[in-house]
């Protein structure tokens, strides 16, 4: 499986005044969507998330968001290697993902960039 980068993932109260941050930080415009409830916003490396305690409350538990090659390889090499698929491979905004607990109990998302939404 090749991974090609990680994004962290932060739940925040006030979206807007996190994007100012983070865009004045990295110097990149926001890439928004709505998921689930969900508002979103990718600045570089980092994934910002405001909604309903309800919805962040299951989203809290991804430490990061991994970003593969091709998340059915990604769903292989997991399996292998002992990894618990607990959601998908399914298609998002950004491309297909899946979650995955791992064998110490870490849980990660791997996201692809083949976009089939």
């Amino acid at each position: 499986m090749e991974i090609l980068g990680t994004t962290l993932r932060i739940c925040v109260d006030d979206l807007e005044a996190s994007v100012a941050f983070y865009q004045g930080l990295t110097g990149t415009p926001a890439q928004r969507f709505e998921r689930g409830g969900v508002s979103v916003a990718a600045i570089g490396c980092f994934l910002l998330m405001s909604g309903p305690e309800s919805e962040l409350e299951v989203l809290r538990k991804v430490s990061a968001t991994i970003a593969v090659k091709d998340v059915d390889e990604a769903n292989a090499a997991l399996t292998r290697a002992g990894a618990r698929i607990v959601a998908g491979p399914v298609p998002t905004p950004a491309g297909r993902n899946l979650i995955a607990l791992h064998p110490d109990g870490s849980v990660f998302e791997y996201v692809d960039r083949n976009v089939t939404v």
